[in-house]
């Protein structure tokens, strides 16, 4: 087939996504589209029961849909996953464009930096003395490299990205605009007077296939690194301290916050806006829901919510109590007056100041 962005027949389709053809197969299709906006010539999708209504009433030309689905008019294409399927029809769709090795004219490389011949360098990108930059890297203009960074094969690093001297970069990591790897980790002691700032002479380690998005800012250690590990995401506008540890596989959505010296485990997934205390430890498979707020150690694999973050039942329960929370106070404070009204005609007296039930 090769990566000609179609268009491609739906027996074409179905060999290359291992899919089950209920149609035609020489009908052509020419590019993917929501449910929504699809019309005869494009193949849409479902990835969820929940949208099977809307595939009804779709014009789409063929829908790529779960093996079990039922009732929906064809022609289909029938897979296990989804999911996956539809990554693979997205890039046949929509290739990558060829890699033309070679600098720009106007970047500025230093002469002892190391750059493979099968990389390519943009307008305007600056790369500094003892830089490595591997085979297939994509740099794309206005990017900065500092000295003794390493950038591994087949990266790629969009437009406005600062790369500070010493980090390292595995393979095929993805970096999106204005994202900065490096910065200075924010390290202070106060002598009585001023704030010191206390030298940040670590570095960053990105292992191989994580990509991390637009505008988040990565600390260098104060000692050691700040390690990122193999296939870790991280959503736009994210914060991570100096020291911290994020481990395999991990999910970061946008605007989350990790102070230092964390250590986020292995698949963890953190919700938007989460905030995470300093030398806090996540363990392998937690996950905190949206603006959870962390300040101690959770353990144990699950869901959590909150701030303080609480297993996700515990935090359920306090929310959908909290709303009844001002007519309880009301009736809590109506007892007390039929309690002292009850006392006073008993002849009991209290200290002042005393609740009925303090003993």
């Amino acid at each position: 087939m090769g990566d000609t962005g179609g268009p491609y027949t739906l027996g074409q389709l179905a060999r290359a996504l291992g899919a089950v053809l209920e149609g035609d197969s020489e009908r052509i299709i020419t590019g993917v589209a929501p449910l929504e906006t699809a019309g005869p010539d494009q193949i849409s999708f479902v990835t969820h029961r929940k949208y099977l209504s809307l595939a009804g009433s779709s014009r789409a030309g063929a829908l790529l849909v779960p093996s079990d689905v039922k009732d929906l008019p064809g022609p289909l294409l029938r897979t296990g996953s989804p999911h996956i399927a539809l990554i693979t029809l997205l890039g046949l769709f929509h290739p990558a464009p060829p890699l033309a090795p070679g600098l720009h004219p106007s970047a500025l490389v230093a002469r002892d930096s190391r750059i493979h011949p099968g990389a390519w360098v943009g307008a305007f990108a600056v790369i500094q003395a003892h830089a490595v930059v591997g085979a297939g890297v994509r740099i794309f203009p206005f990017v900065y490299v500092g000295e003794r960074a390493e950038i591994g094969e087949e990266t790629t690093v969009y437009p406005n990205v600062v790369i500070r001297e010493g980090v390292r970069i595995g393979r095929r990591v993805i970096i999106h605009p204005g994202a900065v790897l490096g910065s200075d980790g924010f390290g202070y002691a106060f002598d009585g007077r001023v704030h010191r700032k206390i030298p940040q002479v670590g570095g960053v380690i990105v292992e191989d296939d994580v990509e991390i998005g637009a505008n988040v800012a990565i600390d260098r250690a104060t000692l050691g690194d700040t390690v990122l590990r193999r296939g870790t995401k991280i959503d736009n506008l994210v914060q991570v301290g100096h020291n911290v540890e994020i481990g395999e596989d991990a999910i970061v959505v946008a605007q989350t916050g990790i102070s230092g010296s964390c250590r986020v485990g292995k698949g963890a997934m953190l919700g938007g806006q989460v905030g995470i205390a300093d030398h806090v430890t996540l363990g392998d498979g937690v996950m905190l829901g949206a603006q959870s707020g962390v300040p101690g150690d959770i353990r144990g694999a699950g869901q959590y919510l909150g701030s303080p973050a609480r297993p996700i039942d515990d935090a359920r329960r306090i929310y959908a109590a909290m709303p009844r929370l001002p007519a309880l106070l009301k009736k809590v404070r109506a007892l007390e007056r039929r309690v002292r009204e009850l006392e006073g005609r008993l002849g009991i007296a209290r200290a002042e100041g005393e609740r009925p039930d303090d003993g």
